[in-house]
Formats: C-alpha cells, structure tokens, sequence
C-alpha cells in the first residue's frame, strides 16, 4: 500500500483527520479549493479560520489540484459537506482507481434525493455501494487535532476495505473498531444531528439536565425507529456511532449543531445564526430530509417533525416542547415492534 493519502476537503474535520493520517503516513495531500488555504497550511502549518491555535504536522501537503493531490494515493477521504459531496465524487471520478480505498466521514443526506453519501459516492465514482467505507463516532475536529483520546468505527461491507481503512487511522490516540453495517453508521451520524438541534434548543431555553436527558432518550429510540426501518442493525444505534455520536453532538460547546439550537432557543432567527456560525451546520439539511423519509416511510419522528417546523415553518421552539410534551399518553416501549425486538436480542 502506497505511503500517501489524499483527503478532500480542508474543513475543521478534513484537516483533524488529515492530521490522524499524519501520524501514520509519510505523505498526506489534502485538497482545497481555496489558494490562500493552501498557502498557509503549507507555510506556517495552520489552519486558522477552521481550526484556530493548532500546529498540524509538517508532512501535510495542501494543494489546489485535485489530479496531484490524489494520483497516487492508496486512500481517499472524503469529508466534504453533504450539499457539496456529489459534485466533489464527480470532480474525483477522472482520478479514480478501483485499487483505491475511498472512506468519507459525512454525517448527512443529499437534501434533494434523501441518499446517504455512501450512494451518492459509489454513484459518481461507478463503484458498489458496499466498497464505501463510512467513518463515523464522537470525535469533535478540536480535541481529535489536539490528540485527545478519541475512538472511532468505520463500517462497509466489504471486510477487507473496511480493515485496510482501520489500519489507515488507528494510533495510540485515535482508537478504530470495525462495523458492517454501512447504513446504520451512516443513518446514526446523520439523524444525531436533528436531536443535537434539539438538546441546544432545549438549552437555549434554559430546560435545564432533566428535559435534555429525556431529549436524548427518546431521540436516540426516534433515530433507532426509522434506522430499523431502513435496514439497519439495531445494536449499531447502542454503539460508538449511535450513543456514543449522540451524546457527545448533543452536550458539547464545540458542536455546531448544539450551537445552532442553542442560538434558536434563545430567539435568534435562523438566518442570523447560520450567518453567525460560519460553518456548515449539518443538522438543518438532515432535519428537512428526514422529514421527508419520516412521511415516505410512515414512520413516526416526533421530535425531527417538531424541528422542522422550528426551523422551516417558523414555529417558536417553546410551542415545539409544548407540543411534544402533549403529545398521546403511550408506554415507554410500545414503538419497539415485535421482529425489532427479535432483532435485539438475537
């Protein structure tokens, strides 16, 4: 296997796992379209605008050239926005080989078809979904570039991409376990992000431990619900990429979509905080996807449908708990059907 990796693109989580690469390989390209990015990675080993304070290591080589950054290459790592992740596949598809391994660490859908990145991938790349390899688990960019203990999953169905992609990031820092269930990784890094918008809502709001615990509870049974119904292995929910991505987006200041909630709970309109942020904020296009797979399925996300219209329909966030604290008496297990429990407990 080649001793360069390639990762596009030069975000806050591009450059932290640029970094993990770093450690482990001799080369690591990292692609950006923006010269004067390039330019300081490359001269001073910062990253400031995404990544503000932090030395990364000197053998990351940032490039605006796309062909140079990944011929070569026996991996790729994907981690561009959701909204953008098409048009990156399609820009990489001339540079592609089948020996590659391709990873991408994208936690949402393609708002206007509902795909996981995983699809859109092997779309525009013409390769079998199954060869993706999704990285996914609690790892916020600022403490993983700081070399924080930090532990991860990658997850594809094929075995052997998914223990070559294991091998690429595993360090004394950066723990990595493998999964082969790509939709359920991928389904519960994306949805968390919906119940993180919620937990800073309720926060904005000053709701306090109690009202968030119970937010987090019932999301992660919400996230589970309709993972199930995709195909999804219930156990994957309980793990790093369920729980553990969970908690972690929901109860921590460096989470963009925490941020995001808190902001609106405390009256900010949408616009402002988006501008304020920055950043992409994941959770605001998962919301509106998710909602639409919630009405296609016919599966019920009470608290995706009480965001969307927070964010989409302009109801006030203490109307939204109002309503979901209203919601039919029911008892706490009742939306665990029969063959989901089976599942479970096999």
């Amino acid at each position: 296997m080649s001793d360069k990796v390639s990762v596009l693109v030069a975000g806050s989580w591009g450059t932290a796992l640029a970094s993990v690469l770093a450690a482990n390989h001799q080369e690591v390209y990292l692609w950006t379209r923006n010269p004067d990015q390039a330019a300081e990675i490359n001269s001073s080993h910062t990253n400031h605008h995404y990544l503000p304070g932090v030395t990364l290591p000197a053998n990351i080589i940032a490039t605006t050239d796309l062909e140079s950054a990944v011929t070569g290459s026996s991996a790729v790592v994907i981690v561009a926005p959701s909204s953008g992740m098409r048009q990156v596949a399609r820009s990489l598809k001339p540079f592609w080989k089948e020996d590659m391994i391709c990873v991408h660490a994208t936690k949402g859908f393609e708002s206007e078809t509902m795909k996981r990145m995983s699809t859109v991938i092997s779309e525009e790349l013409g390769c079998p979904e199954g060869q993706v390899v999704v990285l996914s688990g609690p790892s916020h960019a600022e403490e993983v570039v700081r070399l924080c203990p930090t532990t991860v999953v990658v997850a594809s169905n094929d075995d052997k991409r998914a223990a070559a992609a294991q091998e690429l990031f595993i360090n004394n820092d950066f723990r990595v376990y493998t999964n082969r269930d790509l939709v359920g990784v991928e389904l519960a890094g994306a949805l968390k992000n919906i119940i993180a918008l919620g937990a800073g809502l309720s926060d904005g709001l000053g709701f306090g431990d109690n009202a968030k615990a119970a937010l987090l509870t019932r999301g992660l049974a919400e996230i589970s619900r309709v993972g199930v119904e995709l195909g999804a292995n219930p156990l994957t929910f309980a793990g790093l990429a369920g729980i553990g991505d969970l908690v972690v987006t929901a109860t921590s200041q460096h989470s963009r979509n925490w941020r995001a909630g808190s902001l609106l709970g405390q009256g900010k309109p949408l616009a402002e905080v988006l501008d304020s942020m920055g950043m992409v904020v994941e959770g605001i296009r998962t919301t509106e996807a998710a909602y639409a797979i919630s009405l296609k399925l016919g599966v019920q996300m009470p608290i995706t449908d009480q965001i969307y219209h927070v964010l989409f329909k302009g109801r006030s966030p203490r109307k939204a708990v109002e309503a979901l604290m209203g919601r039919d008496r029911k008892t706490e297990m009742e939306a665990i059907s029969q063959e989901t429990w089976e599942q479970w407990h096999s």
